[in-house]
């Protein structure tokens, strides 16, 4: 007895429409399949091509790719039913021809049909696919438009459903940022510089504009109403490529001086108007995350920002090289002199530091613990605040405070300013 024989009477009713049925359903699983290769193959290049056309096709290809979790999601969903109905009517069309005996139509349906449904409604259209998904996303973008409003409830059930397994799997292999400091600390690196830069990627993201800013009082300015020959004389005495302009104060600042802008104009006489080639300012909160602002200075292409509080009031500034030097370490030039350095050791375990030294920094230079000082420092962030939260009054010339085995010994004031602090660090 053969193992798989034709049936002897064949009703064609029973044949002609599953086997038409079966076809659409193969063609849909291919567009199905295609489309998640087209989509998802899109460079960016393309992406940018398609936003300069002006066409519905281009236009409804980039609202699908604006959400891909939602679209990758209705691929699969309608993928999936397709060959569901396939392989049910194949077995119907099979069913109606054949006749089997014993493990045969098993062995039939299983081999025979997914054979044809991989080859026609997955290989093939997604190797078809691959070779022009620019072509194809534009083709196949209409019925996915529609799929996508037609099978959004269930689509809404695979996302939620897959994030929700997504963050359950990822939440016990979470490691925080003292983790990862931990294991830099621990890492065996060629030199003490890549070991600090190592460190510096580690704190990037969690560093904030206030701790690494020029505060106020260093900020070098022009008053708007400055004669022409008073912006040369700044520009020559100070050697800044980039200068805020202010009105009546420092919280006044109207617009930034870049001196290339000025070069053309270097030889006009005193009357010239140097304010029209002012640039915009752009002002950041003192709370704002470094690794956002380098974000923002990449996409204005700007390399300077104005610091301000909550109320509006300039705090101080910050440039594009203050936020590499996090990462990188300090970068100097022909223009840097040795005595912008915040700290001088004069010996073994005396310094003498800049007032304005951010309190970060301070610790690190000393060797001690980042919270070292935590429970004293309260809200200051610099070592000059440090010495008024210490002695809860105006820090004065001669002052000696002690904390946590250092002693603090404020040598010069200029003016009510606290400007060198010799520090003596208990062995």
């Amino acid at each position: 007895m053969d193992a798989i024989t034709l049936k002897e009477s064949i009703e064609l009713s029973q044949v002609l429409w599953p086997s038409l049925i079966t076809v659409i359903l193969l063609i849909l699983s291919a567009m199905a399949s295609g489309s998640e290769v087209a989509f998802f193959s899109l460079t960016h290049n393309d992406i940018e091509e398609l936003e300069t056309r002006n066409d519905s096709g281009a236009h409804r290809v980039l609202d699908l790719l604006s959400n891909p979790d939602r679209l990758l999601a209705t691929i699969l969903v309608a993928n999936n039913m397709v060959n569901i109905c396939l392989v049910i009517m194949a077995t119907r069309v099979v069913d109606a021809i054949f006749v089997f005996s014993g493990a045969w139509e098993f062995i039939f349906n299983t081999v025979i049909i997914t054979f044809l449904l991989l080859l026609f409604g997955e290989i093939m259209p997604k190797v078809f696919t691959q070779s022009n998904p620019v072509r194809m996303s534009l083709l196949l973008s209409a019925p996915l438009k529609f799929l996508r409003w037609l099978l959004y409830p269930l689509a809404f059930i695979l996302i939620r459903t897959s994030s929700r397994v997504s963050r359950l799997a990822s939440k016990g292999n979470e490691i925080s940022i003292e983790e990862l400091a931990d294991a830099v600390d621990l890492t065996e690196t060629g030199s003490e510089e890549e070991q600090k830069m190592l460190s510096g990627i580690v704190s990037f993201g969690q560093t904030e504009v206030v701790e690494i800013m020029h505060s106020r009082v260093d900020i070098t300015g022009l008053e708007f109403d400055a004669t022409f020959d008073e912006v040369r004389k700044t520009i020559v005495e100070t050697g800044y490529s980039r200068i805020p302009v202010y009105g009546d104060d420092l919280d006044d600042v109207r617009g930034i001086l870049y001196v290339k802008d000025l070069l053309p104009y270097i030889s006009e006489n005193k009357d010239f108007e140097w304010q029209r080639l002012l640039r915009k300012p752009y002002f950041v909160p003192e709370h704002m995350m470094i690794d956002d602002l380098l974000k923002k200075f990449q996409k204005k292409k700007i390399h300077i920002a104005i610091v301000v509080d909550e109320y509006g009031a300039t705090q101080g500034l910050i440039s594009l090289e203050d936020i590499l030097e996090e990462v990188v370490g300090e970068i100097t030039d022909e223009s840097d002199e040795d005595e912008d350095k915040l700290y001088e050791k004069i010996g073994e375990n005396t310094y003498i530091f800049d007032a304005k030294i951010h309190i970060g920094e301070f610790i690190r230079a000393i060797g001690f613990d980042e919270n070292a000082f935590a429970d004293v420092e309260g809200h200051a962030e610099t070592l000059a605040g440090l010495m008024m939260e210490l002695k809860r009054d105006l820090p004065r010339r001669g002052d000696e405070l002690e904390s946590h085995g250092v002693k603090f010994f404020i040598a010069t004031m200029d003016g009510r300013r606290v400007d060198k602090i010799k520090v003596e660090v208990n062995a």
